[in-house]
């Protein structure tokens, strides 16, 4: 009966490894953030594109459609920008879909079609980001469209990253919650050149315009976050400038809502 028993045991540990180890694609993946910027009067027109045709052949060639925006107010583009944030199973993989895609006739007729009396989109920003360890699913959320998105960009003063970073694992996304506000992603910049040692990147959602008003302001009062914050800033303020902030709507063909 020793050895079964000693079978067992190793079997044991065994499956006990596997099943904690984590999957090789959750710690290659990396998500891309891309703003398009229409030409003039052609917000609607890349809007439609994208409905009608370039979610799906993204789908097609292995990319996740995670969520589509446009801003909620003018001042930030709200007639001509559109935000969106893909998935990918490795930097690679996401050079390998967009060489797909661009090849593809079923695209480039497209392409053609839609730009026929000239360019729609004047220009294309993309920015790779991987998630931090403290980061929510981008999942679909309520799907009734009801939702106000925030997209926020906090830049650490130089080497307060790691301690940024801290202050909100260990105290900020808990007094968010507290307040009604819904984390969602939070990421850094994959590449040096754009911000990975001193940037991050974040999405929240809220019930309305008005609750997250609300939140904020209950957030700002609430002692536990001043507490927080200053005791993590004993040694020096963790940002070097106010945080940027897009409120954003999802468009009628995001997954997320």
């Amino acid at each position: 009966m020793k050895l079964p028993r000693l079978c067992l045991a190793l079997l044991t540990t065994w499956f006990a490894t596997i099943t904690v180890a984590p999957a090789a694609s959750d710690s290659t993946r990396v998500y891309e953030l891309r703003t398009y910027t229409a030409t003039p009067g052609n917000g609607a027109a890349v809007l439609a594109r994208f409905r009608n045709h370039t979610v799906k052949l993204f789908e097609k060639h292995g990319m996740v459609n995670v969520g589509y925006w446009v801003p909620a107010d003018e001042k930030d583009g709200a007639a001509d920008k559109l935000i969106y944030l893909l998935e990918h199973k490795s930097r690679d993989a996401a050079a390998a879909s967009w060489k797909a895609f661009s090849a593809d006739p079923e695209w480039q007729a497209v392409q053609k079609t839609t730009e026929a009396n000239g360019k729609i989109v004047a220009k294309a920003d993309r920015l790779y980001l991987t998630a931090t360890d403290f980061s929510k699913k981008m999942d679909a959320g309520n799907g009734k469209g009801t939702r106000v998105f925030e997209l926020r960009t906090y830049t650490a003063a130089e080497g307060k990253l790691a301690g940024l970073d801290a202050r909100f694992r260990d105290n900020t996304i808990a007094l968010f919650a507290k307040h009604g506000i819904i984390n969602l992603g939070y990421f850094h910049p994959a590449d040096a050149a754009k911000g990975a040692s001193n940037t991050l990147v974040y999405f929240l959602a809220y019930p309305s315009r008005e609750a997250a008003a609300a939140s904020w302001k209950a957030f700002r009062d609430d002692p536990a976050w001043t507490k927080a914050r200053t005791e993590s800033e004993k040694g020096g303020k963790l940002t070097a400038k106010s945080p940027d902030s897009v409120y954003l709507k999802p468009t009628d063909f995001s997954k997320i809502k």
